[in-house]
């Protein structure tokens, strides 16, 4: 199963690995990082997260390859807290998550992801919880107008809204919800990119919870980190990395009250150093090689 993993150099170069190291990856999707650490750390061990069933399967088949010095969990990292307290791993030497879908997950059109292939309205990454389609049937315009404006940054969102409720009796496949679009906003309409681009993240982003999901795990994320201990993100979207930024700037600097004191108490002060204050981008020579790899960038802290 053919999957790119975007920024991999870049990502691994950043961890700072160790061979007896403790790693996490937090988005272990079909395992193109996750291998690459495993093959580094053959005194060390790996932990893994995913919802995504089809992924797990894929992901545990290939390391076993490798080696057994990995765990993967079945899961959301928004439990990864919890998980890691279960094997009694208090702290870790670096985590990773990349927040973009694995190709397999797009090019899947049963998944529901892309719009360039038809397929069912789904979209969940778990297969748990309201798929696309039950989302589109259930909420009021004003309620997926908000989707759209909110995780899709849309400026017609309300009419898109209007239009996709009007006919949402007759959109059950996601070319159907390509039209729908398409319709709403006019052959005219000035977009750079397809006009569905916007409005399929949107859904997806609604579906699985993406962004409150990631507010609440990078925090905890950080406070495993050992001291010297890496945490590495890529990120797809500027809501993404908008998230990112704040969270490392809100844990890399002393609480605005407290600037200028001397004594601050050790639960104010940083917990993280930003490593690269301007993100890093995929080279010339990624970007020719896989268009998906565009919007891509990296993020690192280090814990202090």
């Amino acid at each position: 199963m053919l999957h790119y993993s975007v920024l991999k150099k870049e990502l691994l170069d950043s961890l700072n690995i160790n061979d007896k190291g403790i790693y996490v990856d937090a988005t272990v999707g079909y395992a193109g990082d996750a291998s690459e650490i495993l093959k580094r750390i053959k005194r060390g061990y790996l932990f893994a997260f995913d919802q995504d069933p089809e992924a797990v399967k894929y992901a545990s088949e290939l390391l076993r390859k490798i080696g057994d010095n990995f765990k993967i969990f079945p899961s959301n990292f928004a439990s990864m807290k919890e998980c890691l307290e279960s094997e009694n791993i208090k702290e870790v030497d670096g985590i990773i998550f990349d927040l973009g879908f694995s190709s397999p997950q797009i090019d899947n059109s049963y998944r529901g992801f892309s719009f360039m292939h038809d397929g069912p309205l789904d979209m969940r990454m778990s297969k748990e919880g309201k798929s696309a389609k039950e989302i589109i049937d259930t909420y009021s315009i004003e309620e997926l107008s908000d989707v759209f404006f909110k995780y899709g940054e849309e400026k017609l969102s309300k009419v898109i809204a209007k239009k996709i409720k009007s006919e949402c009796k007759n959109i059950t496949t996601t070319l159907e919800l390509v039209e729908a679009i398409k319709s709403a906003v006019g052959a005219n309409y000035f977009y750079k990119q397809h006009p569905e681009r916007k409005i399929f993240q949107a859904l997806r982003i609604e579906v699985n919870d993406e962004l409150k999901v990631l507010e609440s795990a990078l925090p905890d994320a950080i406070k495993l980190l050992k001291k010297g201990g890496r945490l590495c993100v890529i990120t797809f979207h500027s809501l993404e990395d908008r998230i990112v930024k704040n969270i490392f700037k809100k844990y890399s600097e002393v609480d605005e009250l407290l600037k200028g004191e001397k004594d601050i108490p050790e639960e104010y002060k940083p917990l993280i150093k930003i490593v690269n204050k301007k993100p890093i981008l995929p080279s010339k020579q990624e970007l020719e090689e896989n268009s998906r790899s565009a919007s891509a960038k990296l993020r690192i802290v280090e814990r202090i």
